[in-house]
């Protein structure tokens, strides 16, 4: 089967985002940008909810080409624009994923069905980034195969939980990984199932 990676951003307090849900309280540096650039190489499907998938698509498919921006930005850039997205979400319509035309919604009701079946197919990796209400649920009804969480030198004393409240998971830890030029810390985790493969 594919794997289901989520990539994401946290405070060593353990918050996603700020009060207001502000992610640029984190120190989301090169090493943060290069390390998704990776995943996302893996990857030929990026799963999305709603308003992580507005955020991203009002964001990155100019980068490609905004000499501005860094060598690292550029890349995501044009692997997030060329790789299918697929969408959670009740109220998107079709007309609303412009630019990205690759995009599939699929509605809450049926995500985990949908996601399983996806899964079951021939591909690369399936990346989530961001969307941390969306992978909470599906890490808590074991759609989830990795967990790459990058701990960030804030303490941000309020904000986002990265994790919602729900059942215990049990993890097994893959890597710890720091680089040279960032404080932050890298830790992968694979997802144990709680529950038999149905």
């Amino acid at each position: 089967m594919r794997k289901l990676i989520v990539s994401n951003m946290m405070s060593l307090d353990g918050y996603c985002a700020g009060p207001g849900n502000d992610t640029s309280v984190l120190p989301m540096d090169e090493a943060f940008d290069a390390y998704n650039a990776k995943r996302l190489g893996a990857a030929d499907t990026m799963l999305l909810g709603r308003v992580t998938y507005d955020m991203f698509r009002s964001f990155w498919p100019s980068v490609a080409n905004d000499a501005s921006a860094t060598p690292t930005n550029r890349d995501v850039s044009r692997l997030m624009n060329a790789m299918d997205k697929v969408v959670i979400s009740d109220s998107i319509t079709s007309e609303q994923t412009e630019p990205w035309h690759n995009t599939r919604i699929i509605s809450r009701a049926d995500a985990h069905e949908q996601l399983t079946q996806l899964k079951r197919k021939t591909g690369k990796e399936i990346f989530v980034g961001g969307s941390h209400t969306l992978w909470n649920d599906l890490l808590a009804n074991d759609l989830v195969d990795e967990l790459h969480l990058m701990i960030g030198q804030v303490i941000l004393g309020a904000g986002t939980p990265v994790f919602d409240r729900q059942q215990a998971v049990s993890l097994r830890l893959i890597e710890i990984r720091r680089w040279d030029d960032s404080d932050n810390v890298l830790v992968r985790y694979e997802v144990q199932a709680s529950r038999p493969t149905k």
